[in-house]
């Protein structure tokens, strides 16, 4: 049979237009837009607005040390992120990490069944499947590594829907043999949106070195895929996740 080679230079681009304080601007059209690529204005040969779709979701719940106090909160917050935005068309599934990565509960419809896989996780984790198995990793949070697994076994594979990873973590990154920038094009490549709620424990009022980092490798990574990074301890994390949903939904 022939070969046949066919050669692409169509590049998919998700973003989201917000203004000054932070609510979405609709309506927007081709003409609002420039691209450029090495100072180079680029064609813009489809601009489409995507609504109402099915949502495609990962959540990577930090399980290491350093969210040993948040616990009960992240099962809280994960319980009403899932009533806020959820819906039965949707999937989501949960990968918990630390220096292991596992799938706490597979892609699913039902809260209640994820809910219950990352409590059964907090008792007991290792039965649940491990994804990208790697015994050198000994630092105890492999953030980078998680975005990773999670994107090229769970979301690369699906083009349908809106595909969004939603990190509870503080990000202090420690383990990963990936680094922010592999974590970024994973991420990317697979049109998927990174939203980030940070618990961050500060000691004695004030931030360390490591929280610091943490803050900004969360920011960055939101901010290079289209998502949006929240401090879940000092917002209304309620308000945060409708805002999410809606985002989710209306992009």
């Amino acid at each position: 049979a022939p070969t046949i080679r066919v050669e692409t230079h169509l590049v998919t681009l998700t973003f989201t237009v917000r203004d000054a304080s932070g609510k979405l601007i609709p309506a927007m059209n081709a003409g609002d837009f420039s691209v450029y690529e090495d100072g180079e204005p680029q064609t813009i040969s489809i601009f489409a607005h995507e609504s109402d779709l099915p949502l495609r979701l990962g959540l990577l719940v930090d399980a290491s040390s350093s969210q040993a106090r948040f616990i009960r909160q992240h099962l809280r917050d994960i319980h009403t992120f899932l009533g806020s935005v959820l819906e039965a068309r949707d999937q989501v599934f949960a990968l918990c990490f630390g220096d292991h990565l596992r799938i706490a509960a597979a892609p699913t419809s039902d809260a209640a069944t994820v809910i219950d896989g990352i409590e059964r996780y907090n008792k007991e984790n290792s039965s649940f499947p491990e994804l990208d198995t790697d015994h050198t990793r000994e630092g105890g949070t492999a953030l980078y590594d998680g975005i990773v697994a999670a994107t090229t076994h769970e979301l690369a594979a699906h083009s349908d829907g809106r595909k969004a990873l939603i990190l509870f973590t503080d990000g202090e990154e420690n383990s990963s043999n990936h680094d922010e920038i592999d974590a970024i094009t994973a991420a990317q490549d697979s049109d998927a949106l990174v939203y980030a709620i940070r618990y961050t424990e500060v000691h004695h009022g004030k931030l360390s070195a490591d929280n610091r980092r943490g803050i900004a490798a969360l920011h960055h990574l939101a901010e290079q895929t289209g998502g949006r990074d929240f401090d879940a301890l000092n917002s209304d994390v309620r308000r945060d996740f409708r805002e999410i949903g809606d985002e989710l939904r209306s992009l």
